[in-house]
């Protein structure tokens, strides 16, 4: 397999004002193809800044963006992207979780702004493809076929949240970073000798559209109002209450405000929200097993496989992979785990790899847990 064509093409760089994107523009321009800058404004009110490490799509990223452009020597243009980031990233977060689920907005973003929204108006100006500088590499096989890889150096691979690419998007998609076997201070060092100042600029974490890393006190302000609901045990016992269930997340261990501790003495998690009734089922750790899964909304990096195969999967975007088997049947993904894993919540994605080769991914649905020998 080889490389994406090395024809000079046009290409349109996403520059988000950070390191990477700006590291990926310069390279993708170094190897003569004919790039142009944009950055995308994805919030309706960018007039703060970003606070420290935190947040993106600031009045400051774009001038960030712009500067790095002049550097490199592209056009550059800031795209007005905001009302559809709402409707299709935002808004999806918040509905994620008043139903319980836990979503991952940055597969979202990718699926339907980056590579649906960008990518749409970038190939009905002529450009060919869209760079980033997302971690992960695309190559083409013998007949044409576009796959997508993990990254050369596993510690940076963004893989998982690209899991949602189709072929299509595949054969227009470009990451000059993904084959750099380099530490993120290389990438700066080698900013910095392009003379680009976000060299030193810290990198985002956390949701970019909750600049403050308060993720329940931006739910609550979008879905408070609600009723107070119950903390359960396992067996319907309540231990205290809470102030919405879209505060909680399966797996989670802190913050549940229990008043007494549990009779072994062990933590106690989240295992089960339940909307409907506003409760929320906490337990011990072994509670939390998953042996198998279903999910929906399948995505496929190129063909979709056909009858039960050996995978590994990953369940969230700084977890490790796990051996599974999977099969797509009547459009749902299920997925039997040969070793138990924890803390899989519905709504979170997994993505199916073939050694290094990303298959596809699915939105989890529901899960089966180990079952446990009776107490006593």
């Amino acid at each position: 397999m080889t490389e994406t064509p090395q024809r000079p093409l046009r290409v349109l760089a996403a520059m988000s004002g950070g390191v990477d994107s700006a590291v990926a523009a310069a390279r993708a321009a170094e190897a003569g193809h004919d790039v142009t800058g944009v950055h995308l404004a994805l919030s309706a009110n960018p007039q703060s800044f970003r606070t420290g490490a935190r947040g993106c799509c600031t009045i400051e990223d774009s001038r960030d963006a712009r500067r790095a452009a002049d550097v490199i020597g592209i056009p550059f243009y800031v795209w007005d992207l905001a009302e559809r980031f709402r409707e299709d990233v935002v808004e999806d977060f918040v509905a994620e979780y008043e139903a319980g689920r836990t979503p991952n907005p940055c597969l979202r973003c990718n699926e339907k702004i980056k590579f649906a929204a960008l990518l749409d108006k970038a190939l009905a100006l002529g450009f060919d493809a869209v760079c980033t500088g997302h971690y992960a590499t695309v190559v083409t096989g013998p007949d044409g076929d576009r796959e997508l890889h993990r990254a050369s150096d596993m510690a940076k691979d963004q893989s998982y949240v690209l899991g949602v690419l189709d072929e299509r998007q595949l054969a227009h998609a470009m990451f000059p970073l993904g084959d750099t076997l380099t530490t993120k201070d290389e990438i700066r060092a080698e900013a910095e000798r392009r003379g680009l100042a976000v060299a030193k600029k810290p990198d985002s974490h956390d949701i970019c559209f909750i600049a403050d890393g308060d993720t329940q006190g931006f739910l609550a302000d979008r879905l408070g109002g609600k009723a107070e609901g119950d903390i359960l045990d396992e067996s319907g016992t309540k231990l205290g209450t809470h102030e919405g269930a879209f505060g909680f997340t399966i797996g989670q261990r802190k913050g549940l405000r229990i008043g007494h501790p549990a009779p072994d003495g062990k933590p106690r998690y989240v295992l089960d929200i339940s909307p409907v009734n506003n409760t929320v089922t906490v337990g011990p750790a072994e509670a939390l097993d998953v042996t198998a899964l279903t999910a929906i909304k399948p995505r496929w990096c190129g063909t979709p496989p056909s009858g039960p195969g050996t995978y590994t999967a990953q369940l969230r975007a700084h977890g490790g992979e796990t051996e599974v088997t999977a099969e797509l049947t009547d459009g749902a993904l299920h997925v039997a785990f040969t070793e138990p894993v924890r803390g899989v919540a519905p709504g979170q994605a997994v993505v199916l790899y073939d050694g290094t080769r990303v298959v596809g991914s699915a939105t989890i649905a529901t899960t089966v847990r180990r079952e446990r020998a009776a107490a006593g």
